[in-house]
């Protein structure tokens, strides 16, 4: 954030039709639209864009270089019955990019009381991110996707237009969700999910190798798949057959521990109805 020599010499510019209450925090060179709302609470970083129509309120803190545009609203309550005007927080890491009407809420108070979103990730128009949501860094969320509380997104994830996730829901780092796709049970990283409901139809290779794995590591998760989701014997059976092997790659090592995490939701397969 700010000090008080950065706003001298690189001042925020607020136009006149907006409002921005006290005790708002603006970074050095923020730039804020006509007709926008910034609640006393807010705290912009360094270089952020705001545009027009845009409202921002409570507990929310935009990191450095990140973008809103026309029709964001961000911060303002949970969609929670249960929510009764607590200081829990939403919080938007650097470089992110939050198009035309995305809306994010914060945390609610028992379940952490935060909302967080990684570094460079981008939201397009009309995209959902509701309460205690954990997203990661270079995520990708196209328009329309929904984001029910308490979803997490690991890193590098993208997602298709229209899909929904349930709440509670994980979806593991490089993963891909098909446009439309109701995800409403856990997604492995780098699994490519597709279709209403759900099921998983592959790996993510182009996001493993736009990522830099190379050969050895693709070929590795290539095998614990088929190892994993053999439907000749259980899940369970399959990972520790998996998890067992002396050379485990660090790439399988991730599926393995992240099947192995608690969850509240079954995890995806590539058979239709199939649980873990």
């Amino acid at each position: 954030m700010t000090t008080t020599a950065a706003t001298a010499i690189h001042p925020a510019r607020v136009h006149p039709s907006s409002v921005v209450e006290d005790g708002a925090v603006l970074g050095h060179n923020v730039e804020i639209g006509p007709f926008c709302h910034i609640g006393s609470k807010v705290k912009l970083g360094d270089n952020v864009q705001v545009m027009s129509h845009v409202v921002i309120m409570g507990n929310t803190t935009i990191g450095e270089r990140s973008v809103v545009f026309p029709n964001a609203v961000l911060g303002c309550a949970p969609q929670n019955v249960h929510y009764k005007g607590e200081d829990t927080e939403l919080i938007i890491g650097a470089g992110c990019t939050i198009r035309e009407g995305v809306t994010m809420h914060p945390g609610m108070p028992d379940f952490g009381g935060k909302t967080t979103v990684g570094d460079n990730s981008m939201f397009l128009a009309y995209s959902h991110v509701a309460h205690d949501c954990h997203v990661g860094s270079n995520v990708i969320l196209s328009n329309n996707v929904m984001l029910a509380g308490h979803v997490s997104i690991g890193d590098r994830v993208i997602m298709g237009g229209g899909a929904a996730v349930h709440q509670f829901t994980r979806i593991g780092h490089h993963a891909f969700i098909g446009g439309l796709a109701a995800v409403s049970n856990d997604v492995i990283p780098y699994g490519m999910l597709n279709g209403n409901p759900g099921v998983l139809m592959g790996l993510n290779i182009i996001g493993m190798q736009r990522s830099g794995f190379d050969k050895a590591s693709i070929h590795a998760v290539r095998r614990a798949y088929k190892t994993i989701f053999d439907t000749t014997t259980p899940i369970r059976e399959n990972i520790a057959r998996v998890r067992e092997q002396s050379d485990l790659n660090s790439a399988v090592a991730d599926i393995v521990s992240f099947i192995d995490a608690e969850s509240e939701r079954a995890l995806s397969s590539p058979a239709r109805g199939k649980r873990g």
